[in-house]
């Protein structure tokens, strides 16, 4: 099952049960829902026996659970379960290292102060010279990267450094003429 056919499952899913509420009421509803939760619970306990035998190989099960964690839909599934095999703050930093060319020149650069007590991702980001209207959407663009590589992260927070004033140009010209 491709990505878009899993994503488009969880959709369906997700209509199905708000038609049984629409049309069978919140206890029909509340059962369709505890139905999908033992479902997922099932499938994570699967997955987690997967996940423990591929790693008792201890160079091989590593990179096979590495490619694993490569493909979006078994690291979305592996996200879920809280089985992923590379720790928040890496896939963190990693998104963060491949969001930042795609922000454009006038970005600024981009630093990555670690996940707090409270699982809250702290950046911060230094502003280059540029456009001002454009620092919303590049916080937009990191806090989505940030967001799709620790989904289990309970917030991003960036802090803005602007970059220092620069200086006037200073122009030389020519004397006005009488002026001396």
């Amino acid at each position: 099952m491709s990505s878009v056919a899993a994503q488009a499952a969880g959709e369906r899913a997700e209509a199905l049960i708000a038609e049984l509420r629409a049309r069978g009421g919140p206890q029909v509803a509340a059962t369709a829902e505890e139905l999908v939760s033992c479902l997922v619970r099932l499938y994570g306990a699967g997955l987690a026996e997967i996940v423990r035998i591929v790693g008792e190989d201890a160079g091989a099960g590593q990179r096979l659970l590495t490619a694993l964690a490569a493909d979006p839909l078994v690291e979305s599934l592996l996200l879920v379960h809280d089985l992923h095999p590379v720790d928040a703050a890496t896939r963190v930093a990693r998104a963060v290292e491949q969001v930042t060319p795609r922000l454009g020149q006038h970005a600024g650069t981009v630093e990555f102060l670690g996940i707090d007590e409270a699982d809250v991702v702290r950046l911060r980001l230094h502003r280059g010279h540029g456009c001002g209207s454009s620092a919303a959407a590049v916080q937009a663009a990191l806090a989505d990267a940030v967001r799709q590589a620790a989904p289990e992260a309970a917030d991003v927070d960036i802090d803005v450094v602007a970059a220092p004033a620069e200086l006037p140009l200073l122009q030389i010209g020519r004397r006005p003429a009488g002026a001396r």
